[in-house]
C-alpha cells in the first residue's frame, strides 16, 4: 500500500475501530476483576465452613469420649 492511499477517514476509522476494541477490552479485564473478586469471597467462605466443620469434628469427638468413659463407669461397654 503506497503512502498515498493512506487517508484520514481510513486513519480515522482505523482509530475508531481500536477504540471500540479497547473498551471491549477494557470490559473484559474489569470483569475478570470482578470474578476475582467473586472467587476470593467464595474461598473464604469455604475457610470459614472448613473451620466450622473442624470445631464440629473436635466436639463430637469429645462427647464420643466423655459417652465411652460413662459406658467404662456404668459398665455398659461390650468388650
Amino acid at each position: 500500500m503506497s503512502e498515498d492511499n493512506v487517508t484520514n477517514e481510513l486513519l480515522l476509522e482505523t482509530l475508531k475501530a481500536m477504540q471500540t476494541t479497547l473498551g471491549e477490552i477494557s470490559n473484559d479485564v474489569h470483569d475478570v476483576h470482578d470474578v476475582k473478586a467473586d472467587l476470593r469471597g467464595v474461598k473464604g467462605h469455604m475457610a470459614a465452613f472448613v473451620q466450622a466443620e473442624v470445631a464440629q469434628d473436635g466436639a463430637i469427638a469429645a462427647i464420643q469420649t466423655r459417652l465411652e468413659r460413662i459406658e467404662r463407669r456404668l459398665d455398659l461397654s461390650e468388650s
